[in-house]
């Protein structure tokens, strides 16, 4: 299983100039591309069962990103569409239970 993670982290790394596989450069274009969806489902996701939402949100950028946009670069089409949709689905959940910890004590 780690070897696919390093497989589709190089792939990423096609998304930007020069175009080829590069497991740097995918792990930088991954961070921003999790950052920046991190920060719309930040701001989207209800408080009410945000487990669900975030599963729903992550397989919405996993259908977009890698279903339409990921399709028109090889190295991403090469790689199993299941495995890819798992990984933003399980990443848009754990976002919601990270972003739904209660706050500590300090705070109130």
């Amino acid at each position: 299983m780690w070897r696919y993670g390093l497989r589709a982290t190089r792939s990423i790394g096609t998304l930007v100039p020069p175009g080829r596989p590069n497991l740097i450069l995918g792990a930088v274009t991954h961070f921003g591309i999790s950052a920046a969806f991190g920060q719309a489902l930040g701001r989207c996701l209800p408080h009410r069962q945000s487990a669900l939402w975030g599963a729903a949100g992550g397989a919405a950028m996993g259908l977009v990103g890698v279903g339409v946009i990921g399709r028109r670069f090889p190295a991403i089409r090469d790689l199993p569409f299941g495995l890819q949709l798992a990984d933003n689905v399980a990443f848009g959940v754990i976002f919601a239970f990270v972003a739904d910890r209660p706050k500590g004590r300090s705070e109130a």
